[in-house]
Formats: structure tokens, sequence, C-alpha cells
């Protein structure tokens, strides 16, 4: 039996063409969406918190990925520097004051908290221009307590509203504290990968 149209070779070749090309497309898909993946899954374990923060403030991976490694690229500019003995000594000082204050005033040592680091930050080589860009550039070296940081102030903000409980105090307290520690330990576990003192 033969059919009525014989196949032509180069309706076949087409074919061919097209499903190479098809598959191609796929293949490229398929590496795109993994390259996404894997870049999020790597930034998610460097920054923690924060990248889950980004993503829901951005919307989409893509852009969440790009604000994060702007602030890599961004701190990369800084000049970060170790505090002296003296410098340390003396944010010591500042902060058993603090602490003392608390169980007298805790709103008022709360603010002088949040001013404080607020001090110690730039005293660091990071930017002091806002709240904000603090936060951005001093998470890409101690991600795991940029969020203290952004409660802490937070809540010290809402102190000066009038609208903070005693509780709320002392988990800023608490927030401050771990930041503290950290910035005055002047070892970076950030996007450098290891710890320096």
């Amino acid at each position: 039996m033969t059919t009525p149209f014989p196949e032509d070779p180069i309706d076949h070749r087409v074919n061919v063409v097209l499903i190479l090309v098809g598959a191609a497309a796929i293949g490229a898909n398929v590496a795109c969406a993994y390259a996404i993946w894997q870049r999020s899954r790597i930034l998610r374990k460097q920054f923690g918190q924060e990248y889950d923060r980004v993503l829901r403030r951005e919307g989409s991976v893509h852009r969440a990925q790009g604000v994060l490694q702007f602030r890599q690229i961004a701190r990369k500019t800084l000049n970060i520097r170790p505090l002296s003995r003296e410098d340390q000594a003396g944010f010591v000082k500042r902060w058993s004051k603090i602490q003392d204050k608390f169980k007298k005033n805790p709103g008022d040592a709360v603010v002088r908290a949040d001013q404080l680091i607020n001090q110690l930050i730039p005293q660091k080589g990071y930017p002091a221009s806002s709240f904000e860009e603090r936060a951005n550039m001093i998470f890409a070296d101690y991600p795991a307590v940029v969020e203290h940081y952004r409660v802490a102030h937070g809540i010290a903000d809402a102190q000066k509203r009038g609208t903070a409980t005693t509780e709320d105090l002392r988990t800023a307290m608490a927030h401050f504290r771990s930041l503290f520690d950290e910035l005055l330990s002047n070892s970076f576990h950030g996007f450098r990968g290891e710890a320096r003192g």
C-alpha cells in the first residue's frame, strides 16, 4: 500500500530542526531556572532572614537577588576598620552606664542604646546617613545580627512615640546587646566568608 503523498525529505529535516530548537529552548529554561534557584539557595544560606525580608519587600527573586548583590558590591567599597582598644573600652564603659540606667529608666536606656549603636557603626567605617543604609551595609558582615538591629531600632522608635511596653524595652536591650557584642568583636562573618580578628 502506497501513501498518496510521499514524504518529502525537506519536511522531515524541518521537523527535526524544530524539535531540536524546542529541546534547546527547554534546556535553556531549565538551566536558567536552576541557576536562579541555586543563587537563591546560596544567598538565603548567607543572609538568612535578611534574604527573606528583601524577597518579601521586592516581590521577586530576581529583584531580591539584585538588591543583595548590589549591597555586597557597595559594602566592598567601604573601608571597614577594627576599633582601637581605647575606642572599645570607651564604648564598653558607655554601654555599662546604659545598662545601669535601664534599671531606673528603661525607656531612656533603650533610646540611648540606639544612639550608642548609631555612633559605633560609623566609628567602624559603615555609613551613618540613615538607619536603613546602616542596616543594609552591616548585614554584609553581620548577617546573623542585622535582625537584632532592625527589631531593637524599631522598639526604640516606638519608645520615642510612647508606644513601647516594658517587655518591648527588655527585648530591645537584649537585641542591642547582641548587636553591640558582635560589632565590638572586630570580627566579620559575612560576605568575605571568614572571620578576622
